[in-house]
């Protein structure tokens, strides 16, 4: 690989920076604070030419996964961005909130060369791990930047040139980093601009498309200061709910209107005195609003919500506040506000509780221990606290003890020094623990940490440092630390399979999951996660409400991750508009009672029975028209609402707002 500078001299550049002998790089205090952290707090080598790390297919999967909505939502901006800039030799990447690239677009004919240089799915560009370079700088500071050849903290990327820009989700907490780099470009900076703006551009698009994802549930202001750009590139997105309480902003919103950051009713935003914002949906009219704040106009539109409201207690769920609690205080609705917000609100009063607790004891420097069973959402629950503490802006490093062969986990876990082991890279490897410095390590599955190993993450957690395997000298390491298990340790304690001073250790604060089938919420959990899983299938489906009442009562062994499984299959199979038995996989439309299959019979029959009195009568009037119509509004147009209203059933309910001609105030 060529070097813009050899690695010794640009070695030997970055030392004299960063002891005061030479300049900032590029004369940027931002620049000179990385470099300062890359080599004395992280003790990075500048002269290292090694690529940055990689992950396996496994965990890669894992991570994509778990960002599904975020990848759906940024897919085509991705494709956008790289065919404006592909001519110029540029990639462009995707990478979560702790700089693993979750996705990008390239060139296959210049796939070789941008992977030689790093620039691929599943690369890691922490800050910790890299140093100083486009993604990590926007990750530890918040904020777009080109990090440009010799800028980069190592020798090994100083022929790269990459621009960044941050992307929020509609709490404002980052969700991901946006990345256009190219590995080779002129060496002037100002060549960069255009790509740069680009960048940023292209962030803002995704985080408004995100925020439209997560938010479809609620009402959602489209905002411009110019009539003419509502529709077609609206500035600011604003979601409230059914009592106009303020959900969300977008970024854009919170810079021009003052006080969006907390609790606000959208009446103390806008003066809308002369019209109802929600008849501004319900007309897809667009109207001048005035900003009390200043005074100035906006024009905007109204979309009415696409889907349920999100229920507490599921991972990615918009935190809508229940207008059946009592009031609560700012600062209390601020705490709901937090990543932890949906839990809190959980109609489980266990859920809840755990939450409080959780809410409390975070950033306390207390170990905490989950248990439950497999798929009950330890992990989903583990980053929520991680997301709702003071470390929430640093590394949350995720370990599944269980999954890794026990010849694996040390090295994994501690990390290894130069030649350790055969097969060893040649400059050693940082280990999981070393990784997760300054942030959160979660051990999923502790119990099936071998016994030896629990030794070594002891003096880990009692003395603040870890000893690479074949290393000399500790490295200090101040990390939180959250374990979960579906195993019972305290028998196992006693039993002699796991150590009973690492059990007390880690269990400050022990919290219990229960399961999907035990949750008093059930009911609302399956509606979030079948609204959510209708929406990614890209059509507007129903869940007929015998089958949601047998879903409840089935006892779901393998948890929230089966229940989503499941609603995932039904959405990508049905061919109807509404999700019925017959749309189950086999196994699981097998273990369901009769009546849930015979529910979905008896409505079929029903319909049948409808549709055969519709015929024998005739009698479509105007009367009947007025009834349909009144019960569509009085439920928000909701099909199933409006349905059980009319005590009929959601197919004939559509056989009749086309037989009546009935168009809905807005398309979903």
């Amino acid at each position: 690989m060529p070097y813009a500078l050899a690695p010794t001299r640009h070695a030997a550049r970055v030392r004299d920076a960063v002891e005061g002998r030479l300049p900032a790089p590029s004369g940027s205090a931002r620049l000179a604070s990385s470099w300062q952290r890359s080599f004395e707090r992280y003790q990075l080598d500048p002269g290292s030419v090694i690529g940055p790390r990689v992950l396996s297919a496994a965990e890669l999967r894992e991570i994509r996964d778990r960002e599904e909505s975020f990848l759906r939502a940024s897919g085509q901006c991705l494709t956008r961005l790289h065919d404006v800039v592909r001519d110029a030799d540029y990639c462009v990447m995707l990478t979560d909130a702790h700089g693993v690239t979750i996705d990008y677009r390239i060139d296959r004919e210049r796939r070789n060369d941008f992977k030689h240089a790093g620039l691929h799915i599943g690369s890691c560009w922490s800050e910790s791990e890299e140093g100083t370079c486009g993604i990590a700088s926007v990750l530890a500071d918040l904020a777009p930047i080109t990090v440009h050849k010799t800028d980069h903290f190592r020798a090994a990327f100083t022929t790269l040139t990459c621009s960044a820009a941050p992307i929020f989700a509609p709490g404002g907490e980052l969700i991901g980093v946006l990345d256009a780099s190219a590995v080779q470009s002129p060496d002037g900076r100002e060549s960069q601009r255009i790509v740069n703006q680009l960048v940023r551009q292209s962030a803002t698009l995704i985080e408004d498309g995100y925020f439209l994802h997560r938010t479809a549930s609620c009402w959602i202001l489209f905002g411009h200061q110019s009539r003419n750009y509502v529709e077609a590139q609206p500035e600011l997105l604003i979601a409230f709910d059914e009592n106009g309480n303020v959900v969300a902003a977008n970024r854009r919103a919170r810079e021009i209107i003052p006080g969006l950051e907390g609790p606000r009713h959208i009446d103390e935003i806008f003066d809308s005195s002369h019209v109802q914002l929600r008849d501004i949906g319900r007309i897809e009219a667009i109207a001048a609003l005035r900003l009390r704040a200043s005074g100035a106009m906006l024009y905007a539109r109204i979309r009415a919500p696409l889907g349920r409201v999100p229920s507490p207690g599921v991972h990615g769920a918009v935190p809508l506040r229940d207008v059946r609690d009592a009031p609560q205080t700012r600062a209390e609705e601020a705490h709901d506000r937090s990543a932890l917000g949906p839990f809190l609100r959980s109609a489980d009063a266990r859920v809840a509780d755990n939450a409080r607790i959780a809410q409390r004891v975070v950033g306390k420097r207390l170990p905490i221990l989950l248990l439950g069973e497999t798929g009950a959402g330890k992990e989903v629950f583990a980053r929520a606290i991680h997301d709702a503490g003071p470390r929430r802006n640093r590394p949350f490093v995720a370990v599944n003890c269980g999954a890794l062969p026990e010849s694996l986990i040390e090295s994994e876990l501690f990390g290894y020094a130069p030649g350790a082991f055969t097969g060893a890279r040649r400059h050693g490897a940082r280990g999981k623990i070393a990784l997760a410095d300054g942030g959160t390590l979660f051990l999923d599955e502790i119990g099936d940490m071998p016994l030896a190993l629990q030794t070594r993450l002891l003096r880990v957690l009692a003395e603040g440092e870890v000893l690479p395997l074949g290393g000399e000298t500790p490295v200090r390491v101040d990390l939180d630390v959250i374990c979960a298990t579906h195993r019972d340790l305290t028998q196992m304690a006693a039993a002699g399979a796991f150590r009973d001073d690492l059990y007390y250790r880690l269990s400050g604060a022990v919290l219990t999951l229960p399961p999907l089938r035990e949750r008093r919420d059930i009911g609302m959990l399956i509606d979030t996660v079948f609204a959510e899983e209708a929406q990614a299938a890209g059509r507007p489906l129903g869940l007929d409400a015998a089958l949601a009442a047998q879903l409840a009562a089935y006892a779901w062994p393998g948890n929230l991750r089966q229940l989503r499984n499941a609603m995932r299959y039904a959405c990508a199979v049905c061919d109807t508009v509404r999700v019925e038995a017959r749309h189950l996989s086999a196994d699981l439309a097998a273990q369901l009672p009769d009546s849930a299959r015979g529910g979905a019979m008896a409505s079929r029959e029903g319909d049948r029975a409808s549709t055969r009195a519709e015929r024998a009568t005739g009698h479509h009037d105007s009367a009947e028209r007025a009834r349909i119509l009144a019960a569509l509004t009085a439920h928000r147009w909701r099909p199933d609402a409006a349905a059980a209203a009319l005590g009929i059933s959601r197919a004939t309910l559509y056989r009749r707002i086309a037989k009546h001609g009935i168009v809905g105030p807005h398309r979903a």
